[in-house]
């Protein structure tokens, strides 16, 4: 029997290209389909889960099978957004010429033309990639072999990567071989010699691994290293030895990622999701994203237990090799050893977890659970994760628990549990360089799996990493020449558009565009001077608040997107253009994000003590959070004024800095907002710097005004001055352009 889908009526797989013969990948991702059969609709985390999948249909089947390769159409410029999987006996062979232009011998091939296969292809759901089943066919040409016979294909006897893992640990406890078979048959449920290894793989496996153990022991890799630092002064590596002069950690960073994480270490991911089986140990691996939005390296380390006191230890050393500089914000795996070791060590750090992480696990999780409701409740978590608001976010968890009676599940309590890791309305005021989003986890994993290769180069994996590192910046280099010679394209005539992009680079100018383009669908609703309500135009309540202060270039959005980005949102966008500004304000174009050589980038941070930087960061927030929700009513903000006047009086109370001392030099962690500072009773000091996080603020020249006038601008009565009302002398709450609004707070939620 036969099926389709509607995009692909009737085609085969010959229709898309040759095939690849590949052996299997198990990566364990588990399916939960009621059935094994295959079904069109059936969704997979990754290619992976549904090869492994189709693997398991097949063996029980009797064949096996191989992955078919797309080649030039929907796949391109996108990667492969379509796979198809084919009976190992699929297509015919063919006679391919040798060196010396004679045609190879023709020798016996199972092929034979069987069309049966399995299709995927990727959709973007949830800003995750998923896969779907979108056509099937399990009718074959040919004998299906017998549960004995299919166990001696090729694609059957491997050893996944666990499978590898727990036979090294067992070697450990000294098991014997045959004990390690009998008690994996047991733990899958497989009758006697059901494993898809024999003995002798066992014994092979175990023997290599003594034969790393012998050749590459911690002398090898210490050799290379101090080899290393021969060569390159300015290359840095630690190490630890146990008690039985056995390798505990190495880590190692190169002169080049030193220098990158002077500029683009503000934002960092610490990957510890792959193990080196060369060695049997964990690695560990910080990245960037550079102005460009590509990846940075900035070292790895090697990790034999995997514990607090190891990532404690990986992280200082981290640490050292960065000159003590701590990242501003860091993305981890949900690991709860980690999570122990980054407020240990970097306590002032923002730690989030890699969303896509959380993601892939969904489908084992939920799926089953909740039947047909589970695409329904994914949509349903997709628009919590979005919000702004942390009060929306806790009354929609709260309503979608009660919606799906998810009230005892264990992995929901989780969830809600670390939702300030990684539910975006706890992350917004933190800078994370847009390594959030699901396209940058695609080029992070690409990235990762060129370090995973140089392990079968274990003699010299030291090595092997620098050259991996050195060819991706040179392909970097080359990727950044080519788009600047490309010519840039604007899409809305604007003066802000041309402006940005002459001083962007085009990954960072892209991001602007973007929301330039969707800027106009918005309608930007004066309340006051200096307080705007911005919402899209399909919208009657509700709404964004837009903060703008024109003679002192400062401006600030309730969605915090400059704050988690560092590019400007379109409801300020949209408030500028509403306004007459030609011109992005410089401080809203962070250096970070500007089309300049790494050697003219100043460093992400510049302060004399990291536990200082901390503090004003901490501080930065606060303030920010601070006038966003005083400014929406008058008692709210009496009560910051007042709040505020009686903090900054005992600050007084303590000596001055000597006199050259008060310009203190101090970049933006984050490019966020630092808002109006009351310095005293008669006047305040204005410390608005939004722009760059490497432009340091000179406290001695900031202006003053006076504490009245600036809280009379708050507190006059709005006037109404939407421009199609018409009606003038009532206020702007009443008006009934603003769809009801109550500016008191109530209709003010963040969408």
């Amino acid at each position: 029997m036969k099926q389709t889908s509607e995009n692909d009526m009737d085609s085969s797989p010959d229709d898309i290209g040759s095939i690849e013969e590949m052996p299997e990948d198990s990566i364990l991702a588990r399916q939960t389909s009621v059935t094994l059969v295959p079904f069109i609709g059936q969704r997979f985390v990754s290619q992976d889960a549904a090869y492994e999948f189709y693997c398991s249909f097949a063996k029980q089947c009797g064949f096996s099978i191989r992955r078919h390769r797309t080649r030039g159409k929907d796949g391109v410029g996108r990667g492969i957004t379509r796979r198809d999987f084919t009976c190992h006996r699929g297509g015919h062979p063919q006679l391919k010429p040798s060196d010396d232009g004679k045609l190879q011998r023709n020798r016996k091939s199972s092929r034979c033309g069987c069309q049966a296969y399995m299709r995927i292809v990727k959709r973007a759901d949830f800003d995750v990639p998923e896969w779907r089943i979108t056509g099937f066919s399990n009718v074959h040409n040919h004998e299906l072999l017998k549960s004995n016979e299919v166990l001696l294909l090729p694609a059957y006897c491997s050893m996944s990567a666990d499978d590898k893992s727990r036979i090294c640990m067992y070697a450990k406890a000294g098991m014997s071989v045959r004990q390690m078979l009998r008690l994996m048959e047991l733990e899958k449920g497989v009758k006697l010699g059901g494993l898809p290894f024999t003995e002798i793989d066992v014994r092979n496996l175990l023997q290599s691994f003594r034969n790393v153990d012998r050749d590459n022991d911690v002398m090898d890799l210490l050799k290379m290293c101090k080899y290393k630092k021969d060569k390159d002064p300015n290359f840095k590596y630690n190490f630890q030895i146990d008690a039985n002069n056995r390798l505990e950690h190495i880590a190692w960073s190169y002169a080049s990622s030193v220098q990158s994480y002077e500029v683009f270490g503000d934002a960092i991911i610490f990957d510890t999701t792959h193990r080196l089986d060369a060695y049997d140990m964990i690695l560990g691996i910080w990245l960037g994203v550079d102005n460009h939005g590509m990846n940075c390296f900035f070292g790895c380390v090697l990790i034999r237990d995997e514990n607090a006191q190891s990532f404690s230890w990986a992280l200082k050393t981290f640490l050292d090799f960065m000159n003590g500089k701590a990242p501003e914000t860091i993305l981890t795996d949900q690991n709860m050893w980690l999570k122990e070791a980054v407020a240990i060590v970097m306590p002032r750090t923002k730690h989030g977890f890699c969303i896509w992480h959380i993601i892939a696990k969904f489908t084992d999780w939920f799926s089953v659970l909740l039947g047909s409701k589970y695409d329904e409740w994914k949509a349903d978590f997709r628009q919590l994760y979005d919000l702004h608001s942390v009060e929306d976010f806790e009354l929609g968890w709260k309503e979608m628990v009660d919606k799906y009676g998810l009230h005892g599940n264990k992995h929901i309590i989780s969830l809600y549990a670390l939702r300030t890791f990684w539910a975006l309305p706890y992350l917004r005021c933190y800078f994370f360089a847009g390594m959030t989003n699901a396209f940058q986890s695609e080029l992070i994993n690409s990235f990762i799996q060129h370090f995973m290769s140089a392990q079968f180069h274990s003699d010299n994996f030291v090595e092997q990493v620098a050259a991996i590192v050195e060819l991706k910046d040179e392909a970097g280099g080359k990727q950044k020449i080519q788009r600047k010679i490309q010519k840039i394209s604007l899409k809305t005539g604007s003066p802000m558009e041309s402006h940005a992009a002459a001083i962007l680079t085009p990954y960072a100018f892209s991001r602007l565009q973007e929301e330039l383009v969707l800027a106009p669908q918005y309608a930007s609703l004066m309340v006051d001077d200096t307080y705007f309500i911005v919402r899209h135009h399909t919208d009657m309540d509700g709404g964004y608040k837009v903060l703008w202060i024109p003679h002192d270039d400062f401006i600030s959005c309730s969605c915090h997107f400059f704050e988690f980005s560092g590019i400007l949102c379109r409801h300020v966008l949209r408030v500028l253009s509403n306004n007459n500004c030609f011109h992005i304000p410089d401080r809203y174009l962070p250096t970070r994000w500007r089309d300049v050589s790494l050697s003219l980038m100043k460093p992400f941070q510049t302060s004399n003590s990291d536990e200082h930087a901390g503090k004003v960061q901490l501080l930065q927030s606060m303030v920010s959070t601070l006038i966003t929700e005083s400014s929406g009513t008058e008692e709210r903000l009496d009560v910051a004024c007042d709040q505020v006047d009686m903090v900054l009086s005992r600050i007084k109370e303590f000596p001055k800095p000597a006199h050259g001392d008060n310009a203190v030099a101090y970049n933006s962690p984050s490019d966020s907002l630092i808002l109006p500072v009351v310095e005293d009773s008669d006047g305040i000091i204005q410390s608005y710097t939004i722009g760059s996080s490497h432009e340091s603020i000179n406290l001695g020249k900031l202006k003053e005004r006076r504490l009245r006038e600036s809280i009379d601008i708050y507190r006059k009565r709005r006037r109404c001055s939407v421009p199609c009302c018409g009606q003038f002398g009532h206020d702007a709450a009443d008006c009934p352009m603003m769809g009801g609004d109550d500016l008191n707070g109530d209709g003010l939620g963040f969408l």
